[in-house]
């Protein structure tokens, strides 16, 4: 049960929201002028005319952001001696939150002024301050940098963690071809095909992407073993071909509604035989072991609303079954939190 608040703390609490754009721009500066870096180094703690004379930062600069910085709880500062707390540490240290961290800056923070307009339109509003394009799925592959490296970088941060786990319970049936749809880069087909000399993979995504995964596969000398088949799985028009012992869907739902899931697991449905094996890896984020993890996976989907396509998000895991049954599958096992990472693996299989 949640300890009621007082109302000196709720308001304050409230504070820390209104100025949350504020204190998140100071640790992006303490981290791009160097002076968390210099801090975190200094693990006994150091004077700010020290800070000042190596970062080469004003006086007035380093005041002010440490004062920011003290407030959050980023440093300590005690007889004028500033030191890096837990939470700098995991700022300067941690994979996850650097990952997040440089998403966030990078990829939604000017687009999220258009929260309210995604809502009500449904749409990603957001998304004009990075391109001109409907989704943000047709200009992944020529996103202006910083955002590019930043958008993969938290992709594969939440799926690449996942592969090796999910590799083994994969290949338990020996399957001879995968389909990967919503393939992207082409990294799990990659992972396939190094953990398997013998399987064949067709990725499948819109034309844009398959693009960039077949000349990724052309470096690693796979195009004899990889095919691309181009494919809008919103365009009820396009059917997965027949063929596959697994297909394959690795963080792609929750790039969908409901509604969309639901036509997309239909299709996937008539595609598959009694003997095709439906394997769905997300993050949901009701299940999870850490809240951080939750926290972050659930932020994840206000970008869906803003920057992505303005009406997906990351699911529960029930309301993911719930789908998965209403377009015909039935779950015949389900893998919680594989490996070191922040998945589930349902397996499914078409209903008789």
């Amino acid at each position: 049960m949640k300890k009621e608040l007082s109302a000196i703390d709720a308001k304050y609490e409230a504070q820390k929201i209104a100025f949350g754009p504020m204190y998140f721009q100071a640790v992006v500066a303490l981290k791009e002028l160097g002076i968390l870096q210099f801090i975190g180094n200094n693990r006994k703690g150091v004077g700010v005319e020290t800070i000042i004379e190596k970062t080469g930062v004003s006086e007035y600069g380093v005041t002010l952001l440490l004062e920011a910085a003290e407030v959050i709880g980023v440093v300590e500062i005690e007889d004028g001696i500033i030191r890096i707390s837990k939470v700098g540490f995991f700022l300067l240290k941690d994979e996850m939150t650097r990952v997040n961290l440089n998403f966030m800056h990078d990829v939604c923070y000017l687009g999220a002024k258009n929260m309210t307009e995604s809502i009500r339109n449904g749409k990603p509003e957001g998304l004009k301050v990075l391109g001109d394009w409907p989704t943000i799925y047709e200009g992944l592959s020529i996103l202006p940098e910083p955002a590019k490296t930043s958008w993969f970088e938290f992709d594969h941060y939440y799926s690449d963690n996942a592969f090796p786990e999910a590799l083994k319970i994969v290949f338990r049936k020996k399957p001879g071809m995968i389909f990967d749809v919503g393939g992207n880069t082409g990294k799990w087909s990659f992972a396939c095909c190094k953990h398997d000399p013998d399987v064949r993979i067709k990725i499948l995504d819109l034309p844009v992407q398959l693009k960039v995964a077949k000349a990724n596969a052309a470096e690693r000398n796979l195009l004899d073993r990889i095919d691309f088949h181009a494919i809008d799985l919103l365009d009820r028009s396009q059917k997965i071909p027949q063929g596959a012992d697994v297909i394959w869907m690795s963080q792609f739902l929750d790039c969908f509604s409901k509604e969309q899931i639901i036509q997309i697991l239909e299709n996937a449905c008539a595609a598959s035989s009694e003997n095709t094996t439906l394997y769905i890896l997300e993050p949901f984020f009701d299940n999870q072991n850490f809240p951080a993890a939750h926290h972050s996976l659930v932020a994840t989907s206000l970008y869906f609303t803003i920057m992505a396509n303005g009406n997906s998000k990351m699911y529960r895991i029930e309301v993911m079954k719930g789908l998965a049954r209403e377009a015909g599958f039935e779950i015949v096992e389900t893998y919680p939190l594989i490996g070191d990472s922040y998945h589930t693996i349902l397996e499914c299989r078409k209903r008789a």
